[in-house]
């Protein structure tokens, strides 16, 4: 069903092609990138596909495949979506984020639109339930949770991970209590909110406001619906930090994810390193795709000290 719904927005020509030469698990699938003049390509397990026609010559997007699907996600009407496209991107039922490239219209020195659409990237979104299962012992203790920042770089699946770890934290499970869950969803992937209703299962003590700024959003969720657990994706500006730190001296425990190949690197940026030399964070997941995306490379306490590893990257991590 996840994979009939994504080859619906998809144009007439290249979903046919697709459901006749590639024989996929759409679980395994991560992005659709379609380029004007360019090769269709998948992003699949983690490696580049490009997608052939009967001669084994490669599909070549045409102008007219990203107007018919601008047509199909945007139901005819793009403009109806302008304050989505503000932002580059429309999330589609299923909680699937298509993102866009193009001419930009600006209003007042601001994006209002896009138009002449160039690029077009599907941005499959996966829920993995269990995923989180391995990492609860380590972030939490006598059934509390610790702050707690996900390190990954792009692709890895960090968001997917924050997805199991909210649901978890949200339900309840073996290591702590169901707690109330406030999210700040600014970019739609989290929740994969469509029309208002999340498309991802985040738990039952879960609120989430979407499409809101991160460090707005976190002051607005504290006075608003009492979280005990704060949860948001890709920190990093200035903004978010004086937020993430109104909301740990409420009392909130923290859930962030941050963009980086080491916790060491993070340290050395000035926005988020104070952060890291003052100890805010208990606990730091490190993710990897070397074998596959998700991969724990390492998770670490609040000195950078090594406290677990996935076996196959022991020798490079520890």
């Amino acid at each position: 069903m996840q994979g009939e719904g994504i080859l619906n927005v998809l144009p007439r020509g290249i979903r046919l092609l697709l459901k006749r030469r590639i024989q996929c698990e759409f679980d395994l699938l991560q992005e659709i990138r379609l380029r004007a003049q360019k090769p269709l390509l998948l992003l699949y397990s983690g490696e580049e596909v490009f997608v052939e026609r009967a001669r084994g010559e490669p599909y070549i997007v045409t102008k007219e495949d990203l107007r018919e699907m601008v047509d199909y996600i945007s139901h005819y009407s793009l403009y109806a979506y302008e304050q989505e496209m503000r932002q580059g991107f429309i999330t589609i039922e299923g909680g699937h984020r298509i993102g866009m490239a193009g001419q930009v219209m600006l209003e007042g020195g601001r994006v209002k639109n896009l138009k002449y659409i160039s690029s077009v990237n599907v941005r499959i979104s996966h829920e993995v339930p269990g995923c989180a299962d391995k990492v609860f012992p380590y972030i939490t203790r006598q059934r509390g949770l610790y702050h707690t920042l996900i390190v990954s770089p792009p692709g890895c699946g960090k968001t997917t991970l924050l997805r199991d770890l909210i649901r978890q934290i949200s339900d309840g499970n073996a290591f702590l209590s169901g707690k109330p869950v406030g999210v700040v969803d600014e970019r739609s992937e989290i929740g994969g909110c469509y029309m208002g209703v999340a498309q991802n299962h985040l738990g039952i003590r879960t609120d989430i406001l979407d499409c809101c700024p991160k460090a707005e959003g976190m002051i607005m969720l504290i006075r608003s619906m009492g979280p005990e657990v704060i949860a948001v994706d890709e920190i990093g500006s200035e903004e978010d930090v004086r937020a993430i730190e109104y909301a740990l001296h409420c009392g909130c425990r923290l859930i962030a994810t941050v963009h980086g190949n080491s916790v060491e690197e993070l340290a050395k940026k000035p926005v988020l390193g104070n952060m890291i030399r003052e100890k805010h964070f208990g606990r730091y997941i490190l993710l990897g795709n070397h074998e596959k995306a998700g991969e724990i490379r390492g998770i670490f306490d609040e000195n950078i000290r090594c406290i677990f590893q996935e076996e196959v990257r022991k020798k490079e991590i520890c």
